[in-house]
């Protein structure tokens, strides 16, 4: 059994739209409805719906963002990462975030991955962190912005 990246299409999309975080959490990530009407509308986001086996358990995209865009240097992010309320304290964040750094290694010529989050959330930037990403001294909004060196 393994956390699976899919594309989200006209199969899938709905549920995806209701995945939800704890109530205090809302303010840490915006809503899939939102990020799927991102990606609708702008070629340079790129979502996928994860999956624990056949069941989806959480969203996550990656995004391009250019120099003249909240952030002063083209770059890519994981813009958007949520496991809903349903699925969470069951590794998945943690599975998902591994193979989100392995997919990106896979499929993007990069050598640098962005994630922001809350600086209120301390459980994400904890899971970040952990994972090789570091604080830049940065923000982008209200975030602190966290950088992967990959090699």
């Amino acid at each position: 059994m393994a956390i699976l990246f899919k594309a989200i299409d006209q199969s899938n999309y709905k549920i995806c739209a209701k995945l939800a975080v704890e109530e205090d959490q809302k303010l840490f990530v915006a809503p899939n409805w939102y990020s799927l009407l991102e990606a609708n509308y702008e070629a340079n986001r790129k979502p996928f719906a994860i999956y624990y086996d056949e069941e989806m358990v959480g969203f996550i995209m990656f995004s391009f963002l250019p120099s003249d865009s909240d952030y002063s240097i083209d770059s890519w992010w994981i813009e958007r990462f949520m496991i809903d309320e349903k699925h969470q304290q069951k590794g998945y964040g943690t599975q998902s975030l591994l193979q989100a750094i392995d997919y990106f290694k896979a499929h993007f010529d990069q050598s640098e991955l962005r994630i922001s989050a809350e600086p209120e959330n301390k459980v994400a930037i904890t899971l970040y962190e952990r994972h090789g990403f570091e604080k830049t001294g940065e923000t982008v909004g209200n975030e602190t912005v966290l950088l992967l060196v990959l090699h």
